[in-house]
């Protein structure tokens, strides 16, 4: 409501002028510390593997970084280009989602990793579908609840039924981690958007009601697990065990660079979803610290740029970005440490994964687009 209020008094400023201001600093220096930490954690926690496999100890850094190259270009694309300009291709980049979803599922181009069918692989480039379906539901909500945030409406109803089918197909993976982190970011935006507070505390419960009802069994061992690892201590307690050993073994300085021992064998997924606790085993809490306080910043810088963003698209779509990235950096610090169950999950700029990398670096890019876009000054004539 606050935002909508903000909006019709900028819209009857008719005798003022708007100048564009600077990129955001602070978050453009507060994304680089993290990705080029990131990058260092990715080497250090994958050199192991690499050499066990007979690799080059830089494979997975070499990958990591060519999809970092492309990101860095995504995002200065995306920072130059208009962010408005974005609005027609809402419904395009959400039919193309369910298309390469449904490839993911139905076709011999899906792949199979860990149990789950959640890569695409089309020539030389694998990748998550999954993950293109964070910006396009950013997108996607951001133009339907500019203009007003009613639930129902005629209009919406083809917008909600190709979410839905989204939804669907990332369910089929599994993705269960997906599908909150995408419920959540909505309801985020559409608090944003002016939404009801009864009517959001009813979609969640909706949501969380269907997330209760279709959970499978290998989930609901996970949540049994979490609340005591030792019960199946070499099944489905096994990462979370080995993650806290490695948060103990770090102490608080850490036992320095490429010293972990858990990324040797005993923590399988170290160099992706549970990276952080070889961050929490190499640089210890105050690593950690460090980790969470930029993520923080970044949150902050987020919110700011969307409070100064001058029309409501731009707001919904700057806390539908910041949001999206932080929730999901800090439930994947909250599995490896063990403060919520274990999920599927990516640390946004810092976990191995091409995908997640680019896709992120490309919503930032939109969101230092925003910034620009910012009122810097208002002049009024006499």
């Amino acid at each position: 409501m606050y935002y909508q209020k903000n909006n019709k008094t900028r819209a009857s400023q008719t005798n003022s002028t708007y100048t564009q201001a600077p990129p955001d600093n602070i978050l453009v220096v507060v994304v680089v510390f993290i990705v080029v930490f990131g990058l260092m954690a990715v080497f250090s926690s994958s050199a192991p593997k690499c050499i066990a496999l007979g690799e080059n100890p830089f494979n997975y850094t070499l990958k990591q970084l060519i999809w970092l190259i492309a990101g860095v270009l995504g995002a200065w694309f995306f920072s130059n280009f208009d962010y408005k300009k974005l609005k027609p291709f809402a419904g395009v980049l959400g039919i193309t989602v369910v298309v390469l979803l449904a490839l993911v599922q139905f076709s011999p181009l899906g792949v199979t990793v860990n149990e789950a069918k959640r890569w695409l692989v089309i020539g030389p480039f694998q990748f998550q579908p999954s993950e293109i379906a964070k910006p396009a539901l950013v997108l996607y909500f951001a133009t339907l609840f500019s203009k007003d945030c009613k639930i129902i409406d005629s209009k919406k109803y083809p917008f909600y039924f190709l979410f839905a089918i989204m939804l669907l197909l990332i369910y089929k993976q599994p993705n269960l981690s997906m599908i909150i982190l995408l419920l959540v970011t909505s309801l985020a935006m559409y608090y944003v958007a002016g939404g009801s507070s009864k009517i959001i505390a009813a979609l969640f419960g909706v949501g969380a009601l269907g997330v209760a009802t279709t959970i499978r069994d290998y989930q609901l061992q996970r949540i049994k697990v979490w609340w005591n690892p030792f019960s199946d201590a070499l099944g489905a307690g096994y990462n979370i065990i080995q993650s806290m050993v490695a948060f103990s073994s770090g102490g608080f300085f850490g036992v320095g660079f490429g010293n972990s021992k858990q990324k040797l064998s005993w923590l399988p997924e170290g160099h992706t979803d549970f990276i952080f606790a070889v961050i929490g085993e190499e640089f210890g809490f105050l690593g950690c610290f460090f980790m969470l306080c930029l993520f923080g910043v970044l949150l902050h810088r987020g919110i700011i740029i969307a409070k100064k963003c001058p029309d409501m698209y731009g707001k919904i779509l700057a806390v539908g970005i910041i949001f999206s990235i932080c929730f999901q950096a800090f439930t994947n610090m909250s599995v490896a440490s063990s403060f919520v169950p274990a999920t599927g999950i990516p640390l946004p700029f810092v976990s191995y994964g091409g995908s997640s990398l680019f896709v992120s670096l490309c919503m930032v890019g939109v969101l230092i687009n925003i910034s620009k876009k910012r009122i810097q000054r208002i002049v009024h004539y006499v």
